[in-house]
């Protein structure tokens, strides 16, 4: 019974191999269907156009020799990958011990770096090292280099590669 005394007339659903009069039934899956809608839905998951197709076909504009990206640039950063810090199997570039590389339109280099401390046994050898790869990279004129302690080098300045081949990630 209700809250309000009246009794609740309930009608069963009939049972499933009965057919409701004025009621048809719902038709049935078969397989067949199923094939067209899976056939519809893999046509729709084709791509139309390729809109990266020209993205990555365009090369990239030719960057001035001593810019970033520039022939003379990176044949300088190649340069200073070569040199190995004496005491740690990394170069100095991924150990982040190069601040900044510039190359000037009279082809002269002027490198920036530092060195993991100020008492760093490879302290007196090492810029000068630097400066001679730099200068003898085909192309530059003359190589300066610069030895900053401001910022300090700290293990964060290190490339992905580096912490990889240190064990630190």
């Amino acid at each position: 019974m209700s809250e309000t005394g009246e009794k609740k007339q309930y009608v069963a659903a009939p049972p499933p191999n009965e057919q409701v009069i004025g009621v048809d039934k719902p038709p049935r899956a078969r397989v067949e269907d199923a094939a067209v809608e899976a056939e519809a839905a893999a046509q729709k998951l084709v791509r139309k156009k390729d809109y990266l197709e020209g993205f990555l076909a365009k090369k990239p504009a030719d960057a001035a020799a001593g810019e970033p990206g520039g022939a003379l640039y990176e044949a300088v950063i190649e340069a200073l990958k070569e040199i190995y810090d004496p005491e740690i199997p990394v170069n100095i570039y991924d150990l982040g011990l190069i601040y900044g590389v510039e190359v000037t339109p009279d082809a002269d280099a002027e490198i920036t770096m530092t060195l993991t401390t100020p008492h760093c046994p490879v302290a007196e050898s090492m810029p000068g090292e630097v400066e001679l790869r730099a200068g003898s990279v085909p192309g530059i004129r003359s190589a300066e280099v610069n030895l900053v302690w401001d910022p300090p080098w700290d293990p964060a300045k290190m490339s992905d590669e580096a912490r990889l081949e240190l064990g630190m990630l």
